[in-house]
C-alpha cells in the first residue's frame, strides 16, 4: 500500500485502501486454480481463518473457498454468513437513492428537517449538514462520536443509544466547513441510516429489507439473524486468530450492522452490473456516480461507493470490517466484472478483490512473520503520549496493563505487539512502530514503518 503522511489520516489502519499501481499490461481474469491458490495462501500464512470469494465475470458466477468457518459443523460455502461491516454503508446510500427517486427526500435536504426539534444539529458558516454530505463523507462530523464509551470493547457499539447520539450532535462544534474535506465517518453514515428510518417511520432493518433486500431476493442478508441464519454464521476471529464477538450497532446500524452471504452479495453485484434489469435500476446507478474528489490519489466518492480510476477505467468499491470479520465488494462496469471477498478474520483481503478486478493492481506480499515478546509494563509506560506525524494527524499511544495501544486521529484504538523493547508491530496491517530516545534516555519520537516508508512523529 502506497502511503504518505497526509493520506495516512484516511487510510492507515482504517477500512479503506489505495493500492500500489504497477506498470504491467492488463491481463485476463486469473485462472480458477490461480484464484484458489491466492486464497489458500492467505489461510496458510494465517491471514485468514476462512475466506470465500465470489466472482461475476460477464454473466458467469464462480465461487472459491479456503479455510474454515471456525465452528464445527458449519460448512464454508456461498451460504455461510459473515458480518460485512461498512459495506452496509452502500446499502444505506441505496436507500437514500431509492427515497430520492420516490420523491420522499432530496439529496440537498438538511438533516435537521427529519430529526426531533430538540436536537441541535451542528452548523458552520451558515451552512447545514445535508443528506448528500453524510452519504459522501463530507459532513465535517468525526469518524466516531466522542461520547462512545462502550461498557464492553468486544462489542463497542452495542450500548450506544439514540439519546447519546442526539446529545453528541447537540453539543458538537464542527472543526471545519461542511463539504470542505473528505473524512470517513461511521457516525455520519450511521446518522444517515437513522434519519432515513425516521423519515420512513420504520426501523433501519425494516426499511432496508423492504426497499433493497426483498426486491433483490436477498433473503440471507439481515441484521437480526434468524435461528437458521445463526447456524450458518462463521465464527469471527481477531487479527491474532483468536475467536471474538460479533458486533451489534442498534443506533448506528446504517454504518455497519448487516450480515450476509457470498451468494446474496452476488445478487447485489449483479443488480449493480446489470442495472437496466434490476427493480432498483435508477437508484443503484445514481449511487455509483462520482460526486466529490478524495484528496491524495485517483479516488472519488459517489453515494457510499468509492471510485478508483488507476488505469483510466473506474473501479467502484467498498470494504468493511468488524471485530472478527473483513469484507470487500467491487465492480468494473466496463469489464462486466464484480468481486465479493468475505473473511472471518480481522485482516484485510481488499488486495485480493482489487487484483481480481484489475490484475495490474498487485497482491500484497505476505507480511514478515514476527514473534511477540513480553515487555515490562514500566517500559511500556514510557511510550505513552501523543506523537504528531503531521499537523492534522497524530498517533496517541496508551497503555492498558501489559499491552500498548495506538490510536490514529479519528480512527479506532489498535493494539501494538512488541518484538523488541523499542520495536512494535500491528497484526491487523503490515505496519510497525519504533520508539526512539534522546541522549538522556527520554522517548522523543516514533517512526511509523509502512509501505516501504519510514515516517517520523515527534512526541508532543
Amino acid at each position: 500500500m502506497r502511503t504518505s503522511a497526509s493520506r495516512l489520516r484516511h487510510y492507515l489502519l482504517a477500512l479503506a485502501i489505495l493500492p500500489v499501481f504497477g506498470q504491467r499490461a492488463r491481463g485476463q481474469m486469473p485462472s480458477d486454480s490461480a484464484v484458489q491458490a491466492i486464497i489458500q495462501a492467505r489461510v496458510t500464512t494465517r491471514q485468514a481463518v476462512g475466506i470465500v470469494v465470489a466472482v461475476v465475470d460477464r454473466g458467469r458466477t464462480k465461487l472459491f473457498t479456503a479455510g474454515s468457518s471456525g465452528a464445527t459443523g458449519v460448512t464454508l460455502d456461498g451460504n455461510t454468513v459473515f458480518e460485512i461491516g461498512s459495506i452496509t454503508k452502500v446499502f444505506t446510500s441505496a436507500l437514500l437513492a431509492d427515497m430520492v427517486a420516490r420523491g420522499e427526500v432530496s439529496l440537498d435536504d438538511p438533516i435537521s428537517r427529519y430529526l426531533p426539534a430538540s436536537v441541535r444539529v451542528p452548523t458552520r458558516d451558515g451552512r447545514e449538514i445535508k443528506l448528500v454530505d453524510l452519504a459522501t463523507q463530507f459532513s465535517g462530523l468525526p469518524r466516531l462520536p466522542r461520547n462512545l464509551s462502550p461498557r464492553d470493547a468486544r462489542n463497542p457499539y452495542a450500548d450506544y443509544t439514540v439519546e447519546q447520539l442526539y446529545a453528541f450532535l447537540s453539543g458538537y462544534e464542527l472543526t471545519r466547513g461542511i463539504g470542505d474535506r473528505y473524512e470517513y465517518s461511521n457516525l455520519g453514515v450511521g446518522l444517515l441510516g437513522h434519519v432515513l428510518a425516521l423519515r420512513a417511520g420504520k426501523s433501519y432493518e425494516q426499511l432496508v429489507k423492504e426497499r433493497i433486500l426483498e426486491p433483490l431476493r436477498m433473503r440471507d442478508t439481515r441484521i437480526v439473524l434468524t435461528p437458521a441464519l445463526k447456524e450458518r454464521l462463521a465464527v469471527g476471529h481477531d487479527e491474532a486468530g483468536s475467536m471474538t464477538w460479533s458486533w451489534d450497532l442498534p443506533t448506528l446500524a446504517g454504518a455497519g450492522a448487516l450480515r450476509s452471504t457470498a451468494n446474496d452479495m452476488v445478487k447485489f453485484l449483479v443488480a449493480n452490473l446489470d442495472s437496466p434489469t434490476s427493480p432498483l435500476a435508477l437508484a443503484l446507478a445514481s449511487t455509483r456516480v462520482a460526486r466529490r474528489d478524495v484528496p491524495g490519489g485517483p479516488l472519488e466518492i459517489g453515494l457510499g461507493w468509492h471510485i478508483l480510476t488507476p488505469f483510466g477505467r473506474p473501479i467502484v468499491w467498498h470494504n468493511g470490517g468488524t471485530g472478527g470479520y473483513r469484507a470487500f465488494i467491487g465492480l468494473d462496469h466496463g469489464a462486466r466484472r464484480g468481486v465479493v471477498v468475505l473473511s472471518n478474520q480481522a485482516i484485510s483481503p481488499d488486495d485480493i478483490g482489487m487484483h481480481l478486478l484489475e490484475t495490474r493492481i498487485p497482491l500484497t506480499p505476505p507480511p514478515k512473520q514476527r514473534q511477540e515478546i513480553a515487555v515490562d509494563s514500566a517500559v511500556l509506560a514510557t511510550y505513552v503520549g501523543v506523537y504528531e506525524i503531521s499537523p492534522a494527524f497524530a498517533l496517541t499511544v496508551t497503555r492498558e496493563g501489559s499491552s500498548l495501544f495506538a490510536q490514529a486521529t479519528g480512527q479506532e484504538k489498535l493494539r501494538l505487539f512488541a518484538e523488541s523493547p523499542t520495536e512494535f508491530f500491528y497484526r491487523i496491517v503490515d505496519a510497525q512502530v519504533t520508539f526512539e530516545k534522546d541522549a538522556r534516555g527520554r522517548v522523543v519520537r516514533l517512526i511509523l514503518h509502512q509501505g516501504g516508508q519510514h515516517i517520523p512523529g515527534a512526541r508532543k
